[in-house]
């Protein structure tokens, strides 16, 4: 007797399905729902890199390549960039890194994957705390780089390709190189995604202030770390 495929509910599976088409022998790709889910976080990225770089003072707190730089520029004698809050940023995210690190020694990345971005949404709504008490920029960035340190450790970890949801110079230059297909479909998506989150972050920041913004990303990453649990199979992604 044969059993019958459980059925799914929602639209994770058939995003997850454009992004990783089956196999021509009908095989499901081995990340399940995981894919539109770090599209979704590559949304966020770009959110509060538009908090941190217009509202705390020209610093990012996901895109670190960006940070090194601007820490040059700063060394340089720049003055209207902080070495000090580059310095936060970068040693912030690190930590995150190194925490989730630890963690993945013994457990696995997928079953990881939800728990960490639910440490992260409560670290960013730590981060919405402090702006609504009016404080200081040094606290909103500890907190903001140090969830997307973790957010990047276990991204890192799960390597499902083309989606890093904070680099996209690779995926610029694998859209530009590549032919055209579900790998570079994947690369325009998620280069869609940050430039999307960016511009998102950008106006709730610039004309309604950063609460709504980290507001927008408080509520994406709780939707993210409770998607799982919406799979219509009742697996772990």
């Amino acid at each position: 007797m044969t059993s019958t495929p459980p059925r799914r509910h929602g639209i994770l599976h058939p995003l997850a399905a454009r992004l990783f088409p089956p196999e021509a022998d009908g095989a499901e790709s081995p990340h399940g729902v995981l894919p539109p889910l770090l599209i979704a976080l590559t949304f966020v990225s770009g959110v509060v890199d538009a908090v941190s770089y217009l509202g705390l003072g020209h610093v990012f707190v996901a895109n670190m390549t960006g940070n090194v730089v601007f820490l040059g520029f700063a060394l340089a004698g720049d003055r209207s960039l902080s070495a000090p809050d580059s310095l936060l940023a970068v040693g912030a995210f690190l930590a995150g890194a190194a925490a989730a690190g630890r963690l993945r020694r013994t457990t696995e990345a997928p079953r990881m994957f939800a728990p960490l971005v639910a440490v992260q949404t409560v670290l960013v709504g730590g981060a919405l705390a402090l702006t609504a008490l009016g404080a200081g920029p040094p606290g909103v960035i500890a907190l903001l780089a140090l969830g997307m340190g973790l957010q990047n450790a276990v991204v890192h970890r799960l390597a499902v390709p083309d989606l890093t949801t904070t680099v996209v110079t690779r995926a610029l230059t694998g859209l530009a190189a590549d032919p055209w297909g579900p790998g570079p479909l994947r690369r325009l998506v998620t280069v869609v995604a940050l430039l999307l989150g960016a511009f998102t972050g950008g106006v709730l920041t610039l004309r309604h202030g950063a609460l709504w913004a980290l507001a927008l990303a408080v509520g994406l990453l709780g939707c993210v770390a409770l998607a799982p649990r919406w799979d219509g199979t009742g697996r772990r992604p």
